[in-house]
């Protein structure tokens, strides 16, 4: 399953700033986006920024992350950064800017 940018970006971070591994990163993830109605495959990076404020810091807490609002605010920072114009692209038009 391919996941979305948002997600894949959340979880790059937590392995690199935290003592999480790669699982442990994905799988908090996923809880607070389950959490939160989402799925790692389609999360926009709007809806991404909403649910770390809301859930992801109070998760990252409760396994033990010091300054888990501060490594948020990091997260959410790079999120800005994501262009998904290109993920929204219909395969068809993906397709048709290949063959020009």
């Amino acid at each position: 399953m391919a996941e979305s940018q948002a997600f894949d970006r959340v979880c790059i971070m937590l392995e690199h700033l935290t003592e999480l591994n790669r699982l442990e990163a994905r799988g908090t993830v996923r809880i607070a986006l389950k959490q939160a109605g989402l799925k790692s495959d389609s999360v926009r990076a709007d809806e991404m920024v909403v649910a770390i404020s809301a859930i992801l810091i109070g998760e990252l807490e409760a396994r033990g992350i010091a300054e888990a609002a501060d490594l948020c605010g990091k997260i959410t920072d790079s999120l800005s950064r994501i262009d998904e114009a290109a993920r929204d692209d219909a395969p068809e038009d993906i397709f048709a800017r290949l063959g020009r």
